[in-house]
């Protein structure tokens, strides 16, 4: 086997591959026999069909699986060779394949080089404190508060602003785009009067209304309406009133405590309060110290990483992205965004986080850091704890698609991760 190794740049790379005529033609004869065995041609007994007659039939079909079989095993012999790791699945073109003939290919693909990552013990990094006030205590406590409000029923005395009204409702509106008025039915249906979300002057035509009554009216929806389906037009409302209640929060005291959990008295719980919201602090500065060293090892890659590396990344990012708008029961593909704008926006920061794990992976490298099974046993069992699913399911979904080789990866990246921030001079500012 022939080949020709062309350093188009740093990072891109090019194997030029020629196998020889004569494993060409063994491959030849093995595909053409194994097709005669089970070719069915008029004129010839099952298994029986002369290779010069399976040839003439099928000839490109032949030299189709030929390529197949020789094609990869051909390249993956020359990569390992030269000691070559291509961060995805080589680019291969310019096939060329006959009888009696060299089989020649070319194979395009990007490798992330070996480099110099400086010294990178001793790391000088800055820590802010995670330092927890008064003020940031009050507001957690407020928002329990606010999350533990109970609606109390109103009556006798007509709806006000403020107050929580259940209502049925009929919308009319304008002709649409194929020129028939819209009609809409909603039963207990509840709105806060005085929401800023309410159409303008629907508070207004609400407020004073009496349990049981019903009320018709005309909005005007402005041309600049947010709801551009609205904006500009004139919609008939009748409105029922069922009910009205009021959003009654509870006084910040020891009962509200004890209500919560298992908490003698408010001071108590505000401890509490303060442990957790000491904690998350904590968590916040360990990832901006991690942030801030993935950014310094970043600036010590000398090269442009690959296209392919950047292009993963961003893919990463926009799935992480569309499953947190999914988790909020977001439509992501009726959400209104500019996919391509997102994407672009993501370029920059998807190259210096790359560039980040490829420092890592030079570290780890140099410092022959490994993940035992041990480990993968451990972060597979917690996956499943998290997800509530048995340790073999997970492992089993993991298999695929070598799900367990990037997890082992990750893994590996997070121990050089953490020996870089062990032997790191960290300041606290």
């Amino acid at each position: 086997m022939k080949t020709e190794f062309v350093e188009v740049t740093e990072t891109q790379k090019r194997l030029v591959i020629e196998l020889p005529s004569d494993a060409v033609d063994a491959e030849i004869a093995r595909v053409t026999a194994a097709l005669g065995r089970r070719a069915k041609i008029p004129g010839f007994r099952p298994g029986k069909v002369p290779s010069r007659v399976v040839w003439q039939r099928f000839k490109d079909d032949i030299l189709s699986e030929v390529a197949h079989e020789l094609v990869p095993t051909a390249l993956g012999q020359a990569l390992r060779e030269r000691e070559l790791e291509p961060v995805a699945t080589p680019d291969v073109s310019d096939v060329v394949v006959n009888a009696g003939q060299p089989l020649s290919f070319t194979a395009n693909f990007e490798t992330v080089p070996t480099f110099d990552p400086g010294e990178y013990r001793g790391i000088a990094l800055s820590k802010k404190p995670a330092a927890i006030e008064e003020a940031a205590v009050d507001a957690a406590l407020e928002r329990l508060r606010q999350r533990a409000a109970r609606f109390e029923p109103i009556e006798g005395r007509p709806l006000a602003f403020g107050d929580w009204a259940s209502v049925d409702l009929v919308r009319q509106t304008p002709a649409g785009a194929q020129g028939k008025p819209g009609h809409e039915k909603h039963d207990n249906v509840t709105i806060e009067i005085g929401a800023s979300a309410n159409p303008p002057g629907f508070d207004d035509e609400l407020a004073g209304l009496e349990i049981g009554t019903q009320k018709t009216f005309s909005i005007h929806y402005p041309a600049d309406y947010a709801a551009t389906e609205l904006a500009g037009t004139d919609v008939e409302y009748t409105v029922t009133l069922k009910s009205i209640k009021q959003r009654a929060v509870p006084a910040l005291d020891d009962d509200f405590a004890k209500d919560l959990g298992s908490f003698e008295a408010l001071a108590d719980l505000r401890e509490r309060v303060r442990h957790d919201l000491q904690h998350e602090a904590n968590q916040e500065s360990d990832r901006e110290v991690r942030s801030d060293l993935l950014r310094a090892l970043a600036k010590r890659v000398p090269f442009d990483v690959p296209a392919t590396l950047i292009d993963q990344e961003v893919d990463r990012r926009i799935d992480e992205f569309a499953r947190r708008l999914a988790d909020q029961k977001i439509d992501p593909n009726t959400a209104g965004i500019d996919w391509k704008a997102f994407r672009d926006s993501q370029r920059e920061s998807a190259a210096d986080a790359v560039k980040g794990t490829i420092a890592l992976d030079e570290v780890a490298r140099r410092e022959v850091v490994t993940v035992t099974g041990e480990d993968l046993d451990q972060e597979v069992q917690r996956y499943a704890e998290s997800s509530g699913r048995s340790a073999a399911a997970v492992r089993a979904h993991l298999e695929k698609d070598d799900g367990l080789g990037r997890l082992r990866g990750g893994l590996r990246r997070e121990k050089t991760l953490d020996f870089l921030l062990a032997n790191a001079s960290i300041t606290t500012v």
